[in-house]
């Protein structure tokens, strides 16, 4: 009678280096065990706000002291409120246009990376 097959070191070894390089090339092995990715991008989220609820105590910007102290109108740096003339020239960036300036390099043939 033939004796099942053990599986001893030098199988562990060979299914951990084929699981090892599946990984290295980008094998998706969560689809051999059945789930799909919907499944695991799922997970993945619920995870991302489980710990985010549970770890940070201050989730919006308008609930920080820090901020709310900043906008105090008695004695708050920016007291004239988010939307004053200081808050306005040290927090918010201006915009320029410069496609202009891409189309004549375009024109010239300079191939842009952007």
């Amino acid at each position: 009678m033939n004796e099942p097959k053990h599986f001893g070191r030098r199988g562990f070894i060979k299914i951990t280096v084929f699981a090892a390089g599946g990984a290295m090339v980008g094998l998706p092995i969560y689809k051999l065990a059945g789930a799909t990715e919907a499944d695991i991008v799922g997970k993945r989220q619920g995870s991302v706000y489980s710990t985010d609820a549970n770890v940070y105590k201050i989730r919006k910007s308008q609930d920080n002291p820090m901020i709310k102290k900043l906008y105090d109108p008695e004695q708050g740096f920016l007291k004239e409120g988010p939307c004053g003339h200081k808050s306005h020239h040290l927090l918010h960036t201006r915009y320029t246009d410069r496609s202009a300036g891409v189309k004549a390099l375009k024109a010239k043939g300079v191939k842009l990376n952007i």
